[in-house]
């Protein structure tokens, strides 16, 4: 069996290149992804999302989708502190006066 292909980054540089190219038509979507040693999926991902930027479809836009992120980065961040404050006060509440 083998084994998976190990997350790779990509800047948005390369990933809007990718999408130029696929827009061309000039080859398939799974010849340019094998021309640069990718698999057709992101690729695919990488060309819906470009077309949402442009409003060509309806979905969350990257800014959105990064503000998004960051929106439930904080989130987890304040339920954890609330939940440090949580066990916080009742350490203080059982401790003798």
């Amino acid at each position: 069996m083998e084994k998976p292909r190990p997350r790779r980054p990509f800047t948005p540089e390369f990933k809007a290149e990718i999408v130029e190219l696929c827009r061309r038509g000039d080859r398939s979507v799974g010849q340019i992804a094998k021309d640069f040693d990718l698999t057709a999926t992101p690729v695919r991902l990488w060309i819906n999302q470009a077309e949402v930027d442009a409003g060509e479809r309806d979905g969350l836009t990257s800014s959105e989708l990064e503000g998004l992120a960051a929106m439930r980065r904080e989130n987890r961040r304040l339920r954890e502190d609330v939940d440090i404050l949580k066990r916080v006060t009742v350490s203080f509440a059982k401790e003798p006066r």
